[in-house]
């Protein structure tokens, strides 16, 4: 199984937001951690959908060494 790192901002009287630094625009938010999580999973479908439709492929996770060095 494929996993990808999920990057959960938070900040006091903002959305949270979550974004995924393998996949570039695969981004989501939402006024709790809970609803951002759900969101992400919808988001990352259908960027993952959006990527296959455009005929792109869709790049392999990198690890989290290799995640820090970027």
């Amino acid at each position: 199984m494929t996993h990808y790192v999920a990057i959960v901002e938070e900040e006091e009287g903002k959305a949270v937001g979550v974004w995924f630094p393998d996949l570039p625009g695969c981004v989501s938010a939402g006024d709790t951690l809970d609803e951002a999580m759900l969101n992400a999973g919808e988001a990352l479908g259908l960027w993952a959908e959006e990527m296959i439709e455009s005929g792109l492929k869709i790049p392999p996770p990198r690890s989290p060494i290799d995640l820090k060095a970027d």
